[in-house]
């Protein structure tokens, strides 16, 4: 069954003038940087792609994504900029200065009340492999794969207790079939 985006409430065909969009990045605020940082790049093997810092209004943007061809990242400055903002799936980690000190800061995830903001995810080979990876690394989750209604889904959470979804594209196949619920770590 494919589908039919004409028999979907709210769907709208792309117009011509959208030709070119690309759904460049999520931005996650990171209340420590260095403790973000190191779990995104050794955990989930993210490159470093820029750091932008807004000395004006105490900020730092660090750019983030999974790359295939890192000798296709520019050296020069703007180059790399231009690069960072055409490529898809950049995860962005917003550093506002001092946070790190606040012992009281904690960022809502968006799955506690009120929700709003759910989740990121990450595709993985194996995810058998990954969960052994995400136990050797000491990663905290919210759903291993075998719990719950829906199996071969986890959840984990990042250092700023942000959850990531993680799927193995080839066990996913009959999600949604029986149910046609939304993809949920209470499921």
């Amino acid at each position: 069954m494919s589908i039919a985006e004409d028999q979907v409430p709210g769907v709208q065909a792309a117009p011509t003038e959208t030709r070119g969009f690309v759904f460049n990045h999520t931005m996650l605020r990171a209340k420590d940087p260095a403790v973000s940082l190191a779990f995104y790049t050794r955990v989930f093997g993210m490159r470093l792609l820029r750091k932008l810092d807004f000395p004006e209004m105490q900020f730092t943007l660090y750019f983030l994504a999974r790359v295939d061809d890192e000798s296709a990242i520019p050296e020069d400055d703007g180059e790399r900029t231009a690069y960072t903002f055409s490529q898809k799936g950049v995860l962005e980690l917003t550093h506002n200065w001092g946070s790190e000190d606040d012992p009281e800061l904690s960022y809502h995830d968006g799955n506690a009340e009120p929700q709003g903001f759910g989740h990121i995810c990450f595709a993985v080979p194996d995810l058998a492999a990954a969960e052994q990876w995400f136990d050797a690394n000491g990663v905290e989750f919210k759903k291993r794969s075998d719990q719950g209604k829906m199996k071969n889904v986890i959840f984990v959470k990042d250092p700023d207790g942000y959850w990531i979804e993680v799927v193995q594209p080839s066990l996913s196949k009959g999600l949604g079939r029986d149910s046609g619920a939304a993809v949920s770590p209470s499921a």
